[in-house]
């Protein structure tokens, strides 16, 4: 009762700030303002008020919303953890599905770092190698043999 009693002094109010800005000569701002506070009225007419009140009031509804709103906060949660992870479910799917069906060859080409073959008369002779001087020079070389496992690495990806 005393929900319907409010929601009419609410329309009431609002239609009097209505005929105040009419007289003002601003209708189009009046006819507005008078069809916001004409819904309050409505509403307690067609019995939403009292239904609101009725529900408002009793534990079950208040429990409910709760579990509506745990609901939403572990949704919230999964995508927020879903966005920072970069990865979408349909990109998790895909990329499982590249994994079973990858087919890296086992005996893979090396890497083209390497002394090859050169076509021409200069492969013909024998080029002297200079031998090392020391141990650094050796240590120097060896992050070149690191580059076939980059490359196996790069491949595994399709870059």
């Amino acid at each position: 009762m005393l929900a319907e009693t409010i929601c009419s002094a609410v329309s009431a109010a609002g239609l009097g700030i209505a005929a105040v800005t009419a007289y003002r000569k601003r209708f189009l701002t009046a006819t507005r303002i008078a069809a916001y506070s004409l819904v309050p009225i409505g509403l307690v007419l067609t019995g939403v008020v009292e239904w609101v009140a009725g529900i408002a009031f009793k534990p079950s509804v208040w429990l409910g919303f709760g579990v509506l709103g745990l609901s939403w906060l572990l949704f919230m949660t999964t995508r927020a953890i879903e966005r920072r992870s970069g990865t979408t479910r349909a990109e998790r799917k895909a990329a499982r599905a590249a994994e079973r069906n990858e087919a890296v060859a086992p005996a893979a080409s090396a890497p083209s770092l390497g002394a090859g073959a050169t076509a021409g008369p200069a492969a013909a002779k024998p080029q002297p190698q200079p031998q090392p001087r020391a141990k650094k020079k050796q240590e120097a070389a060896a992050p070149g043999d690191d580059f076939s496992d980059i490359e196996a690495i790069l491949k595994k990806h399709g870059i």
